[in-house]
Parts: structure tokens; sequence; C-alpha cells
């Protein structure tokens, strides 16, 4: 399945799984059926992967999205999107999550016009996320600015591209998610 891990690369003919629709290896075209146990777990290591982080912390989003209130599968997409380095990504100030999260770590990035290095930030509602000045310069940060009209910004957040900088309206509902993720196999993993 594609993740989008590398960022353009991925939209463009060369991308891997446009080239081959099996997993690498000799015997990579004779796979069998998966176990309702391996549905569970892939779906969980392809969501862990999308967003770049281990098993402790992913461990952590899912015990505080069951404690809150509502579907538990859909506050676990919520705070993984609500991470700065997803939020980062989201509006376009870097091509993959991977390159946001080295431009959060770097001092690059500024919530509500302070400088945030944890990638695992939660961004609230109302936060106002932007580019240092030093950033702006950057060709790289410049490159995926102009890109991200390929890719557009979700609904739930505002964009103003001129002065690299967003604003969260409010958190994303289910529908807002595009990215094809089974959540409640997850749940189901970890409520065995």
């Amino acid at each position: 399945m594609q993740l989008y891990l590398k960022g353009d690369r991925c939209y463009t003919d060369k991308c891997g799984i446009e080239r081959r629709h099996f997993p690498p290896g000799q015997h990579g075209q004779r796979r069998g059926k998966l176990s309702d146990y391996g549905m569970q777990l892939r779906e969980k290591q392809k969501v862990r992967r999308i967003y770049g982080i281990m098993e402790k912390q992913f461990r952590g989003y899912f015990e505080a999205a069951e404690r809150q209130k509502g579907v538990t599968g859909t506050n676990l997409l919520v705070f993984l999107e609500r991470r700065l380095d997803n939020i980062a990504y989201r509006l376009g100030f870097a091509n993959s999550r991977a390159q946001a999260r080295q431009l959060v770590r770097h001092n690059l990035v500024l919530v509500n016009g302070r400088t945030v290095n944890l990638p695992s930030y939660l961004v609230r509602q109302g936060d106002t996320i932007q580019v240092t000045d030093k950033g702006k310069n950057m060709p790289m940060i410049r490159d995926a600015l102009e890109a991200v009209a390929r890719r557009g910004t979700p609904p739930w957040l505002e964009m103003d591209k001129a002065e690299a900088r967003g604003r969260v309206i409010m958190f994303p509902s289910r529908e807002d998610l595009t990215m094809p993720i089974q959540e409640h196999l997850i749940v189901e993993l970890y409520s065995k």
C-alpha cells in the first residue's frame, strides 16, 4: 500500500507501488491470506509508519483516546493529526512527515510565536503555526510551500502561504481524514 512516505516521489510514476504491486523478494508474489490478527497488526503498523512514531508512544495515544469521550478510533486519529510535525506537513512547510519532524527539531517552527522543538507537541484549537524568518529563506521550505497546491490544505486548517503561517480552526472529524485507515482494526487489536 502506498504510504506517501517519500513526499513528492509518491505522486509520480517513479513510486515503487506504481511499478510493482507485490512485496519484494523471491516469494513476494505468493503470499497467503492474512489472519484476523495479521490484518489488525498490519493496520496498526501502517498507521505507526505513516505518522512516524514508535510503539510505546502509539500505545500512549491509544490509551489517551480510550479515556476520552467518543469513538476511540476517531479520537486516536485526531490525536495523531494534532501532532506538531503532522500539522507542519499538512500546512505544506515540508514534503513529508519525516522532513516536517526535522524542521521542528531544528527550531524552524513557531507555535503562537514561541519556538517548539518537540514533534509530538499536541496543537490546540486556535493555535498559530509558522515558519521562522530563517526558515522562510530556505529553498527546501519554499519548494514545499509551492508544492502544497497539488496536495491541498485540509479544511480544518487555515493557511496564509505568503507569510508561511497557518492556524488550527478546529480539530478534524473522521470525514476530514481521507487516508485509507481502518481504525476499528487497531481498537480491536488493543482490546484483546
